[in-house]
């Protein structure tokens, strides 16, 4: 593996350094789990879609800029390095978006690919419901086909986004005979159509991060159906596949999160120390941002090469929740006592983020079950 940019790819750095320094903002934004973050979170992406930045490895024609992936890379690093503002639209642009490119028809690629880039459509998930968490093959909301639209009933719930988004994607089935993985179908669906219902649920933290959405004889559109009818399962696989492999987490997080944690372990070595347990941990930590970011890399260059990426993300998913929770676990012993006190302004960050990657090994699927998946479908091992 060449891990030597090329002129183009260090001119490019230089192009995002410079944007970035220009127009990142300056004062911290509130959570975008509040009505206020919400909305400033969502003018910052509009901003960068006007700089072409929102979505680069996106074709021109549609939003994006036509970069590679290495580019995106790239941007990702010098983004966190500014600790620019937290992409709220991620559900659209780098879950739907990819989706959309493959699954879509032109209508639809040109109605909802440039206002999801410009931050006009801000995406929630629809995938779980009360009795389908993990196991998503279990989904019992509906979406009946009756002449030229789709009646959906039914509830979704732990929808990120939903309580401020104003459309969602996600599994219905539309085959009511149907069982497991058959008969499902990919939907489309503007959450302000009659008949729908959105309400808040509170996080560890108090903030409406998510919310359960309620449909009662919602009508969509047949052209909101994404692939074809019934075989919306193999269109979210390919969703899947995005949040655990490289879109959703990028390495440039860790490695922000990565720094800033030895810059507190520096700051409180003295007491540190007294648990040698600490500086290993911190290491480990630090090690883990590293392998991660050197194997995004080899991913690209495998993809540049033509190469696909399937159930192996599986491992990719379970690999950045277990950092995530090591480096905030880490930072909470550090912290000591003083981690509980929400009002010290250095304490806030990293509390912020421990109690959000405790939510890291369930969302996206739950590691469990990224397990049994790498068990039979990498490992070749026989179902218990």
């Amino acid at each position: 593996m060449d891990l030597n940019y090329t002129p183009a790819q260090q001119a490019f750095r230089q192009e995002v350094r410079d944007w970035l320094h220009t127009h990142v903002p300056r004062q911290a934004f509130a959570s975008y789990d509040t009505r206020e973050g919400f909305e400033q979170h969502r003018l910052w992406e509009a901003t960068l879609a006007e700089g072409g930045w929102s979505s680069i490895t996106w074709p021109k024609e549609l939003g994006g800029r036509g970069c590679g992936l290495i580019e995106w890379l790239i941007f990702e690093e010098e983004y966190w390095a500014l600790d620019a503002p937290q992409r709220v639209n991620q559900n659209g642009i780098l879950l739907l978006g990819p989706t959309l490119m493959e699954f879509g028809t032109p209508e639809q690629k040109a109605r909802f690919l440039p206002r999801m880039a410009r931050c006009e459509h801000m995406w929630a998930q629809g995938w779980s419901e009360p009795n389908a968490g993990s196991d998503m093959a279990a989904i019992s909301s509906r979406a009946i086909r009756e002449g030229d639209h789709y009646v959906l009933n039914g509830q979704k719930t732990w929808s990120t986004r939903a309580l401020f988004a104003n459309w969602l994607f996600g599994l219905f089935r539309s085959d009511p005979a149907s069982s497991r993985h058959h008969g499902l179908s990919y939907m489309l669906v503007p959450l302000d159509a009659p008949g729908i219902t959105v309400r808040p649920i509170r996080a560890l933290n108090g903030k409406q991060a998510f919310a359960e959405v309620f449909f009662d004889d919602v009508k969509v559109p047949l052209d909101h159906l994404l692939g074809e009818e019934g075989q919306g399962w193999n269109v979210a696989m390919a969703t899947a596949g995005f949040e655990r492999g490289l879109l959703l987490r990028s390495p440039a997080r860790f490695q922000r999160s990565a720094q800033k944690l030895v810059q507190l372990y520096r700051k409180h070595q003295a007491s540190a120390d007294r648990d040698p347990s600490i500086r290993d941990a911190v290491l480990r930590a630090w090690m883990g941002a590293e392998a991660y970011t050197l194997s995004s890399y080899h991913t690209v260059g495998r993809l540049n090469r033509g190469a696909t990426i399937g159930a192996e993300s599986s491992t990719n998913k379970i690999f950045w929740s277990e950092l995530d929770l090591q480096l905030h676990e880490t930072a909470m012993r550090i912290l000591g006592p003083r981690a509980e006190l929400v009002d010290d302004p250095e304490v806030h960050d990293w509390l912020e983020g421990f109690l959000f990657a405790q939510a890291g090994p369930i969302y996206a699927g739950s590691n469990e079950i990224q397990r049994n998946i790498i068990a039979e479908r990498v490992l070749g091992l026989p179902k218990s």
